[in-house]
């Protein structure tokens, strides 16, 4: 007797150049529409725009995302992108391309993006869901490349489609965990039971005179409240918050004594009559870019807003 196999299928498509590129996202899609399969692509402004005009009138029977707009935090896709599509065609097979690591992704944010893909592996086994991952092998980091034969268990490159011998989620998740570097000048406030109220008005000053202003100050200042309160039920009861501006960019951080042992909080879609706490989800899904690094000697949430 064999094991039925997972229906779950997520090969990496390594492209060199648009030709290399359409060869195989466009018969992927046409494929998924002949048999009514729901199709989504979220992927760089760029190639959507190929893709697009490709497609010509098929193009409305696609969900199309821009992936540097939704995906520009990679701790939003898998939420906020993946299962928002697979979730509400549950009951049948769907293909998505999802291209959440292009050429400009900075060093802050690659961690993030190469967690995200080994994540996906966790967060879909058993559903009847295609999410095919391209990659520009021309224009990435050959180590990128690299990574994605471990984040993959199967790839499609000009040669055809092999399995990875590389293939190793847990370990990607494990090795890219690191401790995040300290900042060079952050206003530092410790916080209990008693200051969250004053821990708002905290960041909200220090935010503002950094140039942050209107709804984005104030998913800031809902981030900051969420983080606290986590730290408060679930952290030892206190935590420390800094806050600092670098690089265009505003980033706050709340550190506790709390470890994160399950590797997709925060990335799981909750029905809003859940009860429970939502503060992870809510911070990827608002905030530019989520870096986490936790263990059992605490964790450290970190968040970037883009002034």
């Amino acid at each position: 007797m064999t094991a039925d196999l997972d229906p779950f299928v997520h090969p990496a498509l390594f492209y060199r150049g648009t030709h290399e590129y359409l060869q195989a996202t466009l018969p992927f899609i046409r494929g998924g529409l002949t048999a009514g399969e729901p199709v989504a692509v979220a992927v760089p402004e760029r190639n959507l725009r190929l893709l697009r005009t490709q497609l010509g009138e098929a193009a409305s029977e696609v969900h199309l995302v821009d992936m540097t707009k939704a995906g520009r935090n990679p701790g939003r896709i898998i939420p906020g992108v993946l299962r928002a599509f697979a979730d509400r065609h549950a009951d049948r097979r769907v293909r998505i391309i999802g291209e959440p690591i292009w050429p400009g992704r900075s060093v802050t944010e690659y961690p993030a993006c190469v967690q995200h893909e080994a994540l996906i592996n966790l967060a879909f086994p058993g559903r009847a869901v295609t999410i095919l991952c391209p990659y520009d092998v021309e224009g990435l980091d050959p180590e990128i490349v690299k990574d994605a034969e471990m984040t993959h268990p199967v790839v499609i490159d000009s040669a055809g489609l092999r399995l990875s011998d590389a293939y190793a989620p847990e370990r990607v998740i494990h090795d890219h965990n690191r401790p995040l570097p300290d900042p060079r000048d952050a206003a530092t406030l410790s916080f209990g039971d008693s200051a969250l109220m004053h821990l708002r008005d905290f960041v909200a000053g220090h935010a503002s005179d950094a140039g942050l202003s209107g709804e984005r100050l104030e998913d800031l200042r809902l981030i900051a409240s969420e983080l606290a309160a986590n730290s408060l039920d679930h952290g030892g009861g206190h935590g420390v918050l800094r806050i600092w501006a670098e690089n265009g960019q505003v980033v706050m951080d709340v550190s506790d004594a709390g470890h994160i042992t399950d590797p997709l909080a925060g990335r799981r879609p909750v029905d809003p009559r859940q009860r429970g706490s939502r503060g992870l989800l809510v911070t990827n899904l608002l905030s530019d870019l989520v870096r986490v690094h936790t263990g059992e000697g605490g964790t450290t949430v970190r968040v970037y807003f883009t002034i």
